[in-house]
């Protein structure tokens, strides 16, 4: 089964539950548009080299198609189609005025100099121009991708279209039209809905522990704001490896530490353990926020933790939902907690469009406010089709596109 079809499995329980329209369902289940380019780059060593791009358009049913664009050697067009659907749910779960898209190239980045690096980013705006715009599809940084990135793609579109287009994309640096906020965004949102699963549990967030798999910018500030807000945090990991300590870390320090080595792996006082162990630690949450399916059928029944916040996208499989669901343990999915970057990412377009930024407080407290409201809908939707967070999170999202379909006369 390849990834896109394992995506479909909680939305067609979705659809089977709320009985919605076949000819409803027969929309969501495609995307509506998928590009494939090739981009020719002229290497430092005078070759010419032939990279493959992708962009997928899920959705525009709510509004303009939105995500990000990863650079990893792994990218494939299933890949890109998956997290443009899983895009197109994050932000109807949301309430956001926005389809799903998402991008990618097939590249090892860190194998590339800063001008070849340049070169293939604008190579590929160049490819995809004519189906992007800030009233069309709007990119953002993903995977290996960030704000100098973005500036590149904004100044190469707005060379194609004679003006200056900071609206196109999001994610950029402030001086461009970036918006405070936007880089703690996700890890925010991963906080906020574990926050509120402790609520409903009934535990206070100072007695409480969490395990935070990945420490890149979502895993990393998800520690930190753990950390903030009085939860413990034991385990750390990135790519070299997993870090313990069970009388807790301080992210901040951590992350000055890696800073300077390179990595998390032998932080001073730390225990060196395995990611099979760091994904089953008897803690009270545990935050995935690193790749796709690491929590599978193989290892749920060893899970111990009684909240899983998804900082990553699809970091669980359909197996292991249904042996987590039985443990008792509330999974916030993906499209749920890992909202809060294309939250802040909306903010940063309407900032734009409208040429008013925001002060960063009025970011967060903006951000903060949707998806405490979108926790809460998705919690009582559980309570009423008596289905499981990810399931009711699907309705969600479904209902609303739904109704959006009927009023445009889709089907």
């Amino acid at each position: 089964m390849d990834i896109f079809e394992m995506a479909k499995i909680p939305l067609n329980k979705a659809i089977k539950a709320m009985k919605l329209n076949e000819g409803a369902a027969n929309i969501i289940n495609n995307p509506e548009r998928t590009l494939e380019v090739s981009i020719p780059v002229k290497m430092d060593n005078g070759k010419t080299k032939v990279f493959t791009g992708y962009r997928s358009q899920h959705s525009t049913i709510l509004g303009p198609a939105k995500g990000g664009i990863r650079y990893h050697q792994n990218v494939s067009l299933d890949e890109v189609k998956t997290l443009a659907f899983w895009m197109t749910c994050k932000c109807a779960v949301a309430g956001l005025p926005y389809g799903g898209g998402k991008g990618g190239i097939i590249v090892d980045p860190s194998e590339l100099s800063q001008r070849e690096l340049e070169a293939l980013t604008r190579g590929f705006i160049d490819k995809i121009a004519l189906i992007i715009g800030e009233k069309r599809d709007i990119p953002a940084p993903d995977m290996n991708t960030n704000a100098q990135i973005m500036g590149w793609m904004m100044d190469e579109y707005s060379k194609i279209t004679g003006q200056y287009e900071p609206g196109f994309i999001t994610g950029k640096a402030i001086c461009v039209g970036g918006s405070l906020g936007r880089t703690a965004a996700t890890g925010r949102g991963v906080v906020v809905a574990a926050l509120e699963a402790l609520k409903i549990k009934k535990i206070a967030p100072q007695k409480a522990t969490c395990a935070v798999q990945g420490f890149g910018n979502v895993g990393s500030w998800t520690a930190k704001l753990f950390y903030d807000e009085g939860v413990k945090v034991v385990a750390l990991s990135d790519i070299k490896g997993n870090i313990y300590c069970p009388e807790g870390f301080n992210p901040y320090k951590v992350e000055e530490y890696a800073a300077k080595k390179g990595s998390v792996v032998g932080y001073p006082g730390s225990k060196p353990i395995t990611n099979k162990k760091l994904l089953t630690l008897d803690v009270t949450i545990l935050a995935p926020c690193a790749m796709e399916l690491q929590i599978t059928a193989a290892n749920a029944a060893s899970v111990k933790a009684k909240i899983i916040s998804e900082g990553a996208n699809g970091p669980t499989t359909p197996d292991a939902d249904i042996i987590l669901d039985k443990k008792g343990i509330m999974v916030i999915p993906d499209i749920l907690a890992n909202g809060g970057g294309v939250t802040v990412s909306y903010f940063e377009w309407i900032q734009n469009l409208y040429r008013n930024f925001w002060s960063e407080e009025k970011v967060i407290e903006r951000q903060n406010a949707l998806m405490r409201a979108a926790f809460k809908n998705v919690f009582a939707v559980t309570k009423k089709y008596k289905v499981d967070m990810r399931v009711a999170a699907y309705i969600v999202a479904l209902g609303r596109l739904d109704e959006a379909m009927k009023i445009r006369g889709m089907y």
